[in-house]
């Protein structure tokens, strides 16, 4: 243990690290992350660097996986922002890596014992490819698949009035002749279904600010949930108290990165959703022999060759090449002429400023400082802050390119055309932020916040009924309480529901089940029938609509069974759902399709909401294989709540694999009082062994939350 290092765990099973600076705090983090997380740590940065197929498993899923680590390329290229981190910073990141190496010396998880897996040490580099990573995989991949689902669609005939009643405002340059010509070199979806695409793990969540005016003790309460993959053990998060002097941290941490992303300080505290701000842009390219045209100058330019070899155990090496320009990685080979895509992120090279960000929250003692502080970060966050001293703030984050008038960067555009080339970025002070709103309090819930900046940076949100309804809890109360949080978060009720059922009540069939839709509360508890009945008629009309009169019933079963498209990102669906009219209505009115999908789908069995939301929580690395008595797996397990309640429940597969939408985390702290209230989905260790391998799942479960204290 490092000179002046004190580690000690809470009742709950806690690390709390004291130390006597700063650099001693961050060793002291490595060195917790290493011994309770190491696993969970190890397992991260072999897959960051497109290592799995050498250390872990020769199959074909898993080459796909190192493929795709590989082509996105976080772990190279880490030198510049190594060299952009302030002296002091860099200090402490070296600390923090000095504390994990000291912990990994000591003892390094069994299981890369049983791989014969002894790990190099945790570097600086290793910081910045987490970071990157983190940014990508919970938020930015999800807008880069929506953009090549519109590439499917135009390539399945789908008419432009149908695409711009379902993507409206934010088709500009949309050229559909040369979309159709684009050679997709591993399509989203099979031939046979057209449409869609396995969504990975997303992030989504809902954080909201209150101001003291409306609080009853005065100070400002800040809550946050973040909604990750919640079947996962151990969780993402890992809770922890820092304390040097006067000042700590408090909140959730990510083993193998420094600092807290969501808690709290003595002066001020935060929290983070996912902004759905459009930061990922594909190009068509105009490729022959190895080359891309450039209309400028009427040239050919060669691509850049990037070349990588992936390692797999007991099998020879598998050589990948990628080409890249200044649009990013093409996906095809620019050898076979043709028009392919080019895809580029633009935190793609980043992750100092996340660092700088995050470890510079220390400091920072006031709204307006944080708002500066975290504005950095690359990507895409929705902030919101509270200070002791009354003070309260929002804040989106990310890199946003700057494109030329008319153009969201959701339609791939002829990229030899120079008009259509990024002209830098967007400052932090243009996007979204509001200090000390009128209303008393601030709530984002991944929803369109665009009226709140200078500019607009989100194309693709997700639907505002969320936010309406935490915006609607939080109008009506003058003296809220850290309880009021709590019920708050275990809300299910659905504002999607109560604007179907609107429609749909006086059209629904004379049966049982038509009579439990109809008298359906709205909320989607564990007993409710009528949230599954409701759930039925909901994907028949998706079918249907979408479907049947669309782009065909396998696409639309496909999207609804197989990935998150219906759970993240219904507010397009709803848009003409819910119309009076719609082209994709055809000749039928709305009323008229509600009432024979009702009369056809609601002859359904009732079912308990809860009973189609068992889940089991599987371990990062030996889930489903190995026997159930052994406790590395958890469940089943019953979600409550839906797509749009404040309280998310969803569970589908995606990537074919059952994964879950849900608060994965919760916590809420009210600046009168130096403590923070907790649960987890999971608990601080991830060694099976450990009594706090899932000491905090029953308070999860329950909606009980401890209380911490630095």
């Amino acid at each position: 243990m490092k000179e002046n290092v004190k580690i000690e765990r809470d009742t709950n099973g806690i690390p709390h690290v004291q130390a006597e600076n700063e650099a001693g705090l961050y060793w002291g983090e490595g060195w917790v992350h290493a011994r309770d997380r190491g696993m969970q740590m190890l397992l991260m940065r072999i897959l960051g660097q497109g290592r799995g197929s050498e250390l872990l498993d020769a199959g074909e899923n898993m080459l796909g996986i190192d493929t795709f680590f590989r082509r996105m390329n976080w772990a190279g290229n880490t030198k510049p922002q190594i060299d952009a981190l302030p002296p002091k910073v860099r200090e402490n990141v070296e600390a923090y890596c000095e504390g994990v190496n000291a912990a990994f010396a000591k003892k390094i998880p069994w299981e890369f014992k049983l791989l014969g897996y002894k790990p190099e040490p945790w570097k600086t580099e290793d910081v910045i490819m987490m970071s990157r990573m983190i940014g990508y995989l919970t938020l930015a991949q999800s807008q880069w698949e929506m953009e090549r689902l519109l590439v499917e669609m135009v390539q399945a005939d789908v008419s432009r009035e149908k695409l711009e009643e379902l993507f409206p405002g934010i088709l500009g340059g949309l050229d559909v002749e040369s979309v159709k010509k684009v050679k997709l070199k591993e399509r989203i979806v099979p031939p046979e279904v057209l449409w869609g695409n396995a969504v990975p793990r997303m992030m989504a969540s809902n954080n909201w600010v209150i101001s003291g005016r409306k609080t009853a003790s005065g100070k400002p309460i800040l809550s946050n949930d973040p909604h990750l993959e919640t079947n996962r053990l151990p969780n993402i998060w890992m809770e922890i108290v820092m304390r040097a002097g006067d000042n700590y941290f408090l909140g959730a941490s990510m083993p193998g990165v420094p600092g807290i992303p969501v808690g709290r300080t003595k002066h001020i505290a935060w929290g983070a959703t996912y902004a759905f701000i459009d930061a990922c842009d594909s190009w068509i390219e105009n490729c022959k022999d190895g080359m891309y045209y450039r209309e400028e100058g009427d040239r050919w330019v060669p691509f850049q060759k990037r070349e990588e070899v992936i390692l797999r155990k007991k099998k020879k090496p598998v050589r990948v090449t990628f080409y890249e320009n200044d649009h990013g990685v093409l996906d095809g080979d620019p050898g076979e002429e043709g028009f392919y895509l080019a895809t580029r992120w633009a935190a793609g090279e980043s992750g100092a400023e996340a660092v700088k960000a995050i470890m510079g929250m220390w400091d920072v003692k006031t709204v307006d400082r944080a708002m500066e502080t975290m504005g950095r970060i690359e990507t895409a966050w929705s902030m919101v802050f509270a200070d002791a001293e009354g003070g309260i703030g929002f804040q989106m984050t990310g890199l946003v390119p700057k494109r030329r008038e008319g153009i969201s960067g959701f339609v791939p555009l002829p990229g030899w055309k120079a008009e259509n080339d990024w002209n830098g970025f967007l400052s932090p002070e243009d996007l979204p932020r509001v200090k000390d709103p009128e209303t008393g309090y601030f709530a984002t819930a991944n929803h369109d916040l665009n009226r709140y900046g200078k500019t607009g940076p989100i194309n693709m949100p997700m639907g505002s009924y969320r936010a309406d309804r935490i915006g609607g809890l939080l109008e009506k109360g003058e003296t809220f309480t850290v309880p009021d949080m709590y019920r708050m978060h275990a809300d299910v009720y659905s504002l999607q529901a109560e604007r179907y059922m609107e429609i749909l009540r006086p059209l629904l069939p004379g049966t049982p089940q038509g009579k439990i839709l109809a008298e359906w509360d709205l909320n989607y508890d564990a007993e409710s029938k009528g949230a599954y009945l409701f759930e039925v008629f909901y994907k028949a009309l998706c079918r249907e609509v979408f479907g049947r009169k669309g782009a065909g019933e396998p696409a639309v079963d496909f999207l609804w069974e197989e990935t998150g498209i219906f759970a993240d990102f219904y507010a397009n669906f709803d848009r003409v759902l819910l119309s009076e009219r719609s082209s994709w209505f055809g000749d039928e009115t709305r009323e008229e399709i509600y009432r024979r999908v009702a009369g056809e789908a609601l002859t359904a069995e009732p079912k308990r909401w809860g009973g189609t939301r068992r889940f089991m929580m599987s371990h990062i690395l030996f889930g489903g294989k190995l026997p159930s008595f052994l406790g590395f797996d958890r469940g089943p397990l019953e979600g409550i709540g839906g797509r749009a309640t404040i309280h998310q429940g969803q569970v589908y597969r995606s990537a074919g694999r059952v994964t879950t939408f849900m608060p994965s985390y919760r916590f809420v702290t009210d600046m009168d009082e130096e403590t923070l209230f907790s649960n987890l989905a999971g608990g601080p260790s991830d060694r099976r062994s450990s009594k706090w391998y899932c000491s905090d799942l029953k308070n999860w479960l329950s909606g009980k939350y401890k209380k911490i204290v630095p």
